[in-house]
């Protein structure tokens, strides 16, 4: 709240600047802005590039400004962290129900960007970011939206060459003309709808939580205690077999590189399904198949066509997530190297179940 009156405080200055000199001779309080005062306050930039101060930044740089500045919020890949804004994702997704809105699916212009992140962050630390950090934490934004290479350096040279794809979905705001008649005639008090009808439920909000009923001795799946004990025992020996024929120094390179991956997935005992499912028993499965999460309809089209994450799928898949399967929910951008790609499947292997 305090930010926001802050922010109040300071249009109110910038707005009022040129009435000061005239205030203040006639109420003898104050004097005129300076012109150093107005320029701390005056930061914004138009879609047309005005304001925009000299500079660029790579994606590469902006990756590791990203991580440090942001990442805590917005998730290292821009997906988002618990209710904090995702900032990547969402394509396609307005005409849904339930739309995920983010900068590459519903911005249309890159100066809101631009501009939010040169005024705003991060958070608590606002406005402490170079120009060239900016246009490089922007360049990386973009990049986890599928919307630059990662060898994309973004400055204000080459700012107004990026075509934001929700651009053409904003229209000019005609609501004083259109709907002047919503304030200007006696409002309805009773009776104004003929019928009410139901348009949306929480399930479409992912509030309503499924649960299934279990009864004394038995599993969720409706197996006895005793013998879902007995085959969990069967099947943690085979994952010990499995791991131990695994190459240990790739698999403790594979678990420091899926670090990049801990923000949506979770593997091993009492792993969960987040923004990503749980990866236990992933190599060698049948797509789509972790039971209670939402898949994307790309992934669910793919599992009914028959896709098994074999190594050779799993590694194209972990390479380019968005051009090996178009529209994937998935927003990491992809694994660079294809020595990390190996290690995290070798990872993911010490889990199988």
């Amino acid at each position: 709240m305090s930010k926001f009156l802050n922010l109040l405080a300071g249009i109110a200055l910038v707005s009022t600047c040129a009435a000061a000199p005239a205030m203040a001779e006639k109420l003898g309080l104050g004097r005129a802005a300076l012109p150093e005062e107005i320029a701390a306050w005056d930061l914004d930039v138009s879609p047309d590039g005005t304001g925009l101060p000299a500079g660029s930044g790579s994606v590469e740089d902006g990756e590791m400004l990203f991580a440090e500045h942001c990442a805590i919020c917005h998730g290292d890949f821009a997906e988002g962290v618990d209710n904090w804004p995702k900032l990547a994702g969402g394509k396609g997704t307005l005409a849904d129900k339930d739309p995920l809105k983010t900068v590459g699916s519903y911005w249309p212009y890159l100066s809101t960007a631009w501009d939010y992140v040169n005024r705003s962050m991060p958070f608590g630390n606002a406005q402490t970011l170079s120009a060239d950090d900016t246009y490089a934490i922007v360049a990386y934004i973009l990049y986890s939206n599928d919307l630059v290479e990662d060898d994309f350096v973004l400055s204000d040279e080459n700012f107004l060459d990026v075509e934001m794809p929700n651009a053409g979905g904003f229209i000019v705001d005609d609501r004083e003309a259109t709907e002047a008649h919503f304030w200007t005639s006696e409002p309805c008090m009773e009776d104004c709808k003929d019928t009410v009808e139901i348009t949306m439920r929480a399930a479409v909000l992912d509030v309503t939580p499924e649960e299934i009923g279990t009864e004394a001795g038995q599993d969720q799946n409706g197996h006895s205690a005793a013998a879902s004990h007995g085959e969990a025992r069967v099947e943690e020996a085979k994952a010990v077999e499995a791991s131990a024929a695994l190459d240990a120094e790739l698999v403790s390179a594979g678990e420091k590189v899926f670090k990049k991956c801990k923000a949506c997935h979770q593997v091993g005992d009492g792993a969960k399904n987040k923004t990503g499912p749980t990866l236990n028993g992933i190599v060698g499965a049948s797509a789509g198949q972790v039971d209670g999460f939402k898949y994307s309809k790309v992934m669910q089209a793919a599992a009914s066509d028959g896709l098994v994450w074999s190594e050779d799928e799993l590694a194209a898949f972990l390479a380019k997530p968005k051009d090996y399967m178009n529209g994937t929910k998935m927003s990491f951008a992809g694994l660079k190297k294809d020595e990390d790609v190996h290690a995290v499947i070798a990872y993911l292997m010490s889990f199988q179940q």
